[in-house]
């Protein structure tokens, strides 16, 4: 029996999830499939086109930061900021990496100065999230044998966690991972994240000749919860300050901080693994070679 005006029930239709979510999940996929070529791009290339491209990423995620943020302060704050980051990179990519974290160093007691004592932790965080975010990248990519491979291999850690997350999640549904924090989020969403970001990280170390691919799996499993660990990360910040989105230049993502809180945690993650076993002249090697 159908009612006047009342769609009979579907239980397929009950299976899918909104009209809404599948449109925003294709709005997520399509953003990711314009920027992805920009990025791989850039870490193929390497030199000034990577440098510039994690420069304009580090100013925007500083940008981001302070407006949400500092409140009256930003504009001050995100100048001294921004001057030690385009600083910085200019000097790393002259070869002169520790006046570059010197330099880091001094914007960051500038943007202390110049922060006001209620903002100022605050503040001085978005200054080491967006330096972060520029001097790892360069740390692997650096790597003069494996550095592409190494970029590649986060790239495809972190945005397929991010993306199958979010798709695992919406289809699934089930108990929620951290509703305090992110009502959104599932450990259905959390799983297939991790299960997908494994997978195509074995897949490019496998398609680049690099063995051991349990230990590989193995690093992938550590970038993969640490990249959903930023997110939920960043989500906490922004239900500290009662916005959505950092900002909607992304749409489906938002703004760049939305895009890249992920790729921020395990991006250190990445340099530190790389760094404690291959030291600063190889930490790609010492990520992907075991």
């Amino acid at each position: 029996m159908t009612v006047a005006g009342v769609d009979p029930v579907n239980p397929r239709n009950m299976m899918l999830p909104p009209a809404s979510s599948r449109n925003n999940l294709m709005l997520r996929v399509a953003s990711a499939l314009m920027l992805a070529p920009l990025a791989i791009g850039a870490a193929y290339l390497g030199g000034i086109a990577f440098f510039a491209f994690w420069t304009i990423a580090a100013l925007g995620v500083l940008w981001e930061w302070d407006a949400l943020v500092c409140a009256h302060d930003k504009n001050p704050v995100f100048t001294i900021g921004s001057v030690a980051i385009v600083g910085s990179c200019l000097l790393w990519a002259i070869g002169r990496p520790i006046p570059a974290m010197i330099l880091i160093a001094l914007g960051a007691l500038g943007v202390a100065t110049l922060a006001s004592k209620i903002r100022r932790s605050w503040c001085l965080a978005g200054m080491v999230c967006a330096s972060t975010i520029l001097i790892s990248p360069l740390l692997l990519r650096a790597d003069p044998i494996l550095g592409f491979v190494a970029i590649i291999f986060l790239f495809a850690v972190v945005w397929l966690t991010d993306i199958a997350a979010y798709a695992s999640g919406r289809v699934f549904g089930g108990p929620k991972l951290m509703p305090r924090v992110s009502p959104n989020k599932t450990w259905s969403g959390a799983i297939g994240g991790l299960v997908a970001g494994v997978g195509g990280g074995i897949a490019v170390a496998k398609f680049a000749g690099i063995d051991n691919l349990v230990a590989i799996g193995l690093v992938a499993v550590v970038l993969s919860i640490c990249s959903q660990a930023g997110d939920l990360l960043e989500s906490a910040l922004k239900r500290q300050f009662s916005v959505k989105d950092t900002s909607g230049l992304i749409p489906g993502h938002g703004g760049l901080m939305d895009r890249l809180d992920g790729f921020f945690m395990a991006v250190v993650a990445a340099v530190l693994i790389g760094l404690m076993r291959g030291g600063f002249e190889a930490p790609s090697h010492g990520l992907l070679v075991w």
